[in-house]
């Protein structure tokens, strides 16, 4: 037996991380120059089909997924953080529809399939790379928003007639 279940998710991807400007500052050491590290990439939203899952009644009640943003650099060249991904755990069969709910993103019909549904804003960088000839730093770039989504999932979902002798 085959039934149809619909659910409607809104996603956030994370925004990257944002580059510092520092200044590298030691005992005897008069021009250290910029020492700041990049921001770390933003999380990622994944959908991925698995067994054991007949319906989407979990996504019903928690319809908001948002992922983290990357931690920001930080001096000594460190680089942020890269936040973790989000993944949106389906049964077989699912489909997932655009806000229109026309254009199909994917079907995810075999165990282990996975689609991304938003990217994760890249870091941004630091000063460091930007070091000129006068070892004078230029501005560290802001963090990136991700991206925001609204999909529909929704299919035939179940097993053939459980219970049922061929």
């Amino acid at each position: 037996m085959k039934f149809l279940d619909l659910a409607k998710v809104y996603i956030r991807s994370g925004g990257g991380g944002a580059g510092c400007v520092s200044f590298r500052r030691e005992k005897f050491v008069e021009f250290g120059g910029p020492d700041g590290g990049d921001g770390g990439n933003g999380g990622n939203v994944w959908a991925e089909a698995v067994d054991g899952l007949n319906t989407l009644i979990d996504y019903r009640y928690q319809q908001h997924f948002f992922a983290k943003s990357g931690q920001p650099g930080m001096g000594s060249q460190k680089t942020g953080k890269t936040a973790d991904d989000v993944v949106l755990k389906v049964p077989l069969g699912t489909e997932i529809l655009d806000e229109d709910e026309e254009t199909v993103i994917a079907d995810l019909v075999n165990s282990g399939d996975r689609v991304l549904l938003a990217e994760g804003a890249a870091q941004r960088l630091a000063a460091f790379g930007f070091i000129g000839r006068c070892d004078q730093a230029h501005v560290g770039h802001a963090a990136d928003v991700g991206d925001v989504v609204g999909a529909d999932m929704g299919g035939a979902v179940g097993t053939d007639d459980a219970g049922a002798v061929e």
